[in-house]
Formats: structure tokens, sequence, C-alpha cells
């Protein structure tokens, strides 16, 4: 929905299990909807759309797309993103590492990609424009080529530019920076776009796709994990020239890691779904891949710790337990100040399923609640 007359609003559907495009098209029709009488009654709807692989390719065949098209416009919606992060299998299965598979040293993720943008350059609005997110190109572990992640992503930034031109709607896709991912933090970000351009001069080829299609989905949780400034951090990555394709507004552990009932009550966020990276803020900082590996180690600790748990933007975890909520509502205010930095807004808590009983209520209660938050703000 609109937001702030400047910006577009949705929360993103990767927090309903549905893999293939039936399952996908099903949530849409049911808790989407409720989600939409609960905030938006009387509003034209935006949807954040996660959509698999399979699903992608499934709504591409025959009809689907026309259908679908027909039912946004029939229940007054509208869907200016797509998350293009989990490949495959998002829910009920151990995730962990395999969401950055395949990464974007693999033709697999491009030929993904650009079917997410076939799908977003038809689906979009004119006024909206659309985005696509994705992983920031690999993970650390994987050791990938990144000459393979550089061209398969200028390849894309081709593709998104010629559908752009063929529509005249504005198309970006967004590198999704995450704690041990190929890069992660501002820092990390600035160098991997310079070498980027680096290796474009190297190539002799134009930068100027990459600088109007490729830019950051910047994630609050993430960039909160790497201790980062939320201010400098936006203000570092547009001085540099780079596009914020689109925010994720969503929130993160803390804890004190020196306190035994702090210490203990992480170990309930310890689940076998998702990777947990934790982030203590030593100096240099030191990092985990995942809470197993924090809780085995012996390691000076420092004064806090972050967790990559996604947790309810509306509610504090039980105390000794903190969360990175600041972060989220410094873009908010940064938005506020800089209105073009970035259109689109997504609340993106996609944990719901393995949250703790005492963060936990009825799923559409839960995402009417983040709105309301955001609304607050």
């Amino acid at each position: 929905m609109n937001f702030r007359n400047h910006h577009h609003l949705a929360y993103c559907t990767n927090v309903h299990p549905a893999e293939s495009w039936q399952e996908t098209f099903h949530v849409l029709q049911t808790d989407v909807i409720e989600v939409r009488k609960r905030v938006a009654k009387d509003q034209t709807f935006a949807i954040g759309l996660r959509l698999s692989a399979q699903a992608a390719l499934d709504l591409l065949e025959n009809d689907e797309l026309d259908r679908f098209e027909a039912w946004l416009q029939e229940n007054d919606c509208y869907v200016f993103t797509i998350n293009g992060f989990p490949y495959g299998a998002f829910h009920g299965t151990s995730v962990k590492e395999n969401v950055y598979k395949p990464d974007w040293s693999k033709l697999s993720r491009l030929v993904y990609t650009e079917q997410l943008f076939s799908i977003i350059a038809r689906l979009c609005p004119m006024e909206s424009g659309g985005s696509v997110s994705t992983l920031p190109g690999s993970f650390k572990d994987f050791q990938a080529d990144e000459e393979l992640i550089f061209a398969n992503l200028y390849s894309c930034a081709l593709t998104i530019e010629a559908l752009a031109k063929e529509t005249g709607k504005d198309l970006h896709l967004g590198l999704e920076p995450e704690p041990l991912g190929h890069f992660e933090n501002t820092q990390e970000t600035l160098a991997f776009f310079e070498r980027f351009f680096s290796w474009c001069e190297d190539q002799d080829l134009d930068q100027e796709p990459i600088r109007q299609h490729i830019g950051i989905n910047y994630d609050t949780c993430h960039f909160a994990l790497e201790f980062d400034d939320c201010h400098q951090s936006l203000q570092s990555l547009t001085d540099a020239g780079l596009r914020i394709s689109k925010i994720h507004l969503s929130n993160a552990l803390s804890f004190d890691p020196q306190c035994e009932s702090s210490l203990q009550a992480a170990k309930q966020f310890e689940e076998p779904t998702y990777l947990h990276q934790v982030i203590l803020n030593t100096n240099p900082l030191t990092r985990f891949k995942d809470l197993p590996e924090f809780y085995q180690s012996n390691t000076n600790r420092g004064t806090e710790g972050r967790i990559h748990f996604h947790i309810p933007l509306y509610s504090e975890p039980l105390s000794p337990l903190s969360s990175t909520l600041d972060h989220a509502k410094q873009a908010l205010a940064y938005l506020k100040d800089h209105p073009k930095c970035c259109a689109h807004l997504e609340i993106e808590t996609y944990t719901w399923g393995v949250l703790p009983d005492h963060l936990q209520k009825p799923l559409t209660k839960q995402i009417t609640a983040e709105y309301k938050w955001v609304f607050s703000q």
C-alpha cells in the first residue's frame, strides 16, 4: 500500500509455507486477503510476493500469469516486489546455508532471477516500478568464483534494462547483505561494488546498467547484526552512487554474553531450520556460523551479542533478552528525512513458525500487529 505518500509497503509472503504456485496462490487467496481486511480494508493493497523457482516456472506457463493479473485487479491488489533469495524449499526442512544455493556463480540462479523479472515487469504498476531481492552473491564458506558472480549479475542487469525499456517501468535487483554472506556489512558492500565496477572496466563494459538496475536490499535486521550505524550506512551507500532497491523492516535478537541468564534464555532460539549467525561486539567483531558453534566456543564474548533470528517488530522478547528494533526505527526516520532514498518497503519476519511460544499468536494477527507498528512510526 502507499505509505507516507512516497513509499510502497508490503509484508513478504515468505512467512507462509508454500513452494508450488498452486500453494502460493492459495495463500494469497486466504491468508493474504485476511491480512488485507485487517490493515487496508478500503485501500489498494500491496503484496510482497515470494516465489520459489518452481512456482515462478509454473506461473509463467499456460495462462497462469493472466489469471493472476486478473485476480489482482478483482481484489484491488498489486505486486511491486518479489523475494528471490530462497530458490527452493524454505519451510519444514533444514534450510541453513542451502538458502544460498544456487549462488550467483551458477547459471540456474541467473535464469531464476530473470524469470522473476519477467513476472514483476508484467505485474508491477508503472508508478511503483518493480524490485526483486536476492542473496549477496554467495556464502563465504562456498568460496565462490567472484568473476562468475560479476558475469551473471551483469547479464541480469542487461535483461532488466531491456525489460525496463520495453515496459517503461523502473525495475531493479537488490542484493541483500547478510552475516557471513559473500559481502555482509556496509564496508564489504562498498568494496564488492568497487570490484564489480573495476571488473566492468577491465571487460570494457558500461557500468550504467549496474548503477540503474542493481542495488542493495537493506535489511535492518542484518545491518543491525553487524553493529553498523543505520544513518551512516544508508548515507555511505547512497554517497557511493549505489541504489537502495528495497528496505526490509526486520528485527534481530540481542543478548548479554556475560550474563548466564541471558545465555540460557537465548538457547530457546536454537532450532534446526534456519541459520542463526551470532555476532559479538568485540574488536574486531567475532562471528559464528550458527548458535551451536557459539555455545561451544570459549572466546572473549564482549558486552553484547546479536543473533540472526527475525523477531516481531511489535514485541520485545522477554527479559533478559532484547532486540535491535532501534535500527528499524532509525531506517524509517532516515526515510522521513530522505524520502527519495528508497521507495520499496517490506516487512519480513519469516520465522513465525519457529518462534518460542511466548512470541506466538495466530499468523494473521502477528502480521497485522507488525503493520500497526510500522504505521505508528
